[in-house]
């Protein structure tokens, strides 16, 4: 909250994971600290389909399940009067690529995608496809609040911030990269915060020996996240993610490798020339 205060946004949609909580919890927050109440809070929702893409639900007050098929999921998005953006729609392993059209708006810009080539392809597509376009921060820590602002012709309620969403009344102001210090911060966070329930899922998925070599990495990076060890191997994942997406992306290399969600694909893919 004190980043949007001291950046001047007075209005945040709150798109956590599969879950509406967060918009009530910083509701709460906002309601025992005076000096954020200029700050409008709306609801929203990012939600994971079956094929493990993401799509942004705005202004639903009602939480959809993940999982669902992406038709069933902007069925239920309309059924509860919000609008559905496809968010990071060509990113290496949660856009829902082309299909993207499907939705009401695209995040043509995503301050997360160092990789660069899937923004530059989110944004030809919306154009060629005539799509409202937004920019979003993906902010999962404070330091990347704000990387991404738009504006919208409206009353500052929620039911004129939709109509003239959907109207198209919007557009980008500021669309700026995370820096690499930024992106390592927020995977941090994102492991750490996740570590119980990434280890019952190996445990339930995989042989008991991988189990405890994943328990181990996750304790050893969540804490120590600066250890040289773990901030190498976090640069050499972005190294191999910008090369993944532009054989994808710009290279023409068949995107059905990034549906499988196969780790050791990906790395052959961003190792071989």
């Amino acid at each position: 909250m004190d980043s949007a205060l001291k950046k001047g946004i007075d209005v945040l949609f709150i798109t956590n994971h599969n879950t509406l909580d967060g918009h009530r919890q910083t509701l709460e927050y906002q309601q025992n600290h005076a000096r954020y109440r200029s700050i409008k809070i709306y609801p929203s929702e990012e939600i994971t389909i079956e094929n493990k893409g993401h799509v942004l639900a705005y202004g639903i007050t009602e939480g959809i399940k993940p999982g669902l098929s992406l038709a069933d999921t902007l069925d239920e998005i309309k059924s509860k009067n919000g609008i559905s953006c496809a968010a990071h729609p060509f990113a290496v392993s949660n856009g829902i690529r082309e299909k993207a059209c499907l939705c009401d708006l695209i995040e043509s810009f995503n301050s997360n995608n160092i990789d660069i080539f899937s923004n530059i392809i989110s944004k030809k597509f919306s154009e060629l496809n005539k799509m409202g376009t937004i920019a979003g921060s993906d902010s999962h820590v404070a330091s990347t609040i704000g990387r991404c602002i738009n504006t919208i012709e409206s009353e500052n309620n929620i039911d004129s911030i939709l109509d003239n969403m959907r109207k198209g009344k919007f557009k980008i102001e500021k669309a700026e990269y995370a820096t690499e210090n930024e992106l390592y911060e927020q995977a941090h966070y994102i492991l750490s915060s996740s570590n119980e329930s990434l280890t019952n899922y190996i445990l339930q998925n995989y042989h008991p020996a991988v189990h405890y070599a994943a328990k181990w990495a996750l304790d050893s990076f969540s804490s120590d996240p600066h250890n040289r060890f773990w901030r190498a191997l976090g640069s050499f994942t972005f190294y191999l993610t910008k090369r993944a997406s532009k054989k994808v992306n710009i290279n023409g290399y068949n995107p059905k490798v990034f549906e499988q969600r196969s780790w050791s694909r990906l790395i052959s893919l961003g190792l071989i020339p």
